[in-house]
């Protein structure tokens, strides 16, 4: 199998955080997403969605959305578990999973995809002759500006984002975090609680990956 995706993008880290969370090794590919790499194709050939990141198989099929990507390897190794051992800890980790998606990396995306220049006729991801709309800027500041709140508040009363348990709700949080960074957001100095747990997750050997 081999892994398509493109390291400065924050879906393929949140594949490689959780790879590494569990210690697997997987073949990788960079698409450079910038160039609109994904949108060759030789690319579509591979994935005709130009998704980013992609798992392929060695039969040519594949899985091209992140988190299921990541729960494909859940099944593969159990161990250590990322998406909870309980009905009750599952149903949290996939609440905030799709929370952090919706509410902080779709925020973010918003504002890169229709801001830069490099994503001009491209506002949706996969798609070209797509054109930027310059309002979903300042929605999407606002939108991580009540995220970031949102996070803080879970922390003030928990360790990790779905509980006492490191899980994919924090590697999906931390990476939505510096993704808003990366496009100009950056986390207020008065919500000790994400800025503490921010330091913590951060300093996991994963984060790196």
């Amino acid at each position: 199998m081999k892994l398509y995706e493109f390291n400065p993008a924050p879906n393929p880290r949140r594949v490689r955080m959780f790879l590494a969370e569990k210690g697997i090794k997987v073949d990788m590919e960079q698409v450079d997403i910038f160039k609109g790499e994904n949108l060759s194709p030789e690319y579509r050939a591979i994935n005709p969605r130009g998704m980013i990141p992609t798992l392929v198989f060695d039969d040519g099929s594949f899985i091209d959305e992140t988190m299921a990507i990541c729960r494909y390897f859940e099944a593969e190794q159990p161990e250590p578990s990322l998406f909870g051992k309980t009905p009750r800890e599952q149903g949290a980790v996939e609440s905030w999973v799709r929370r952090i998606e919706h509410d902080g990396i779709a925020q973010a995306a918003y504002v890169i995809r229709n801001s830069n220049p490099a994503f001009e006729n491209r506002g949706v991801a996969g798609l070209d002759d797509c054109p930027q709309i310059p309002d979903l800027v300042e929605r999407g500041r606002k939108g991580l500006t009540k995220f970031f709140k949102t996070l803080d508040d879970q922390l003030a009363k928990n360790e990790f984002i779905a509980g006492s348990n490191y899980s994919a709700a924090d590697i999906n949080a931390l990476c939505a975090v510096d993704f808003a960074e990366f496009v100009g957001v950056t986390v207020p100095e008065d919500l000790t609680h994400l800025s503490a747990w921010r330091q913590k997750v951060t300093a996991r050997e994963s984060s790196k990956a």
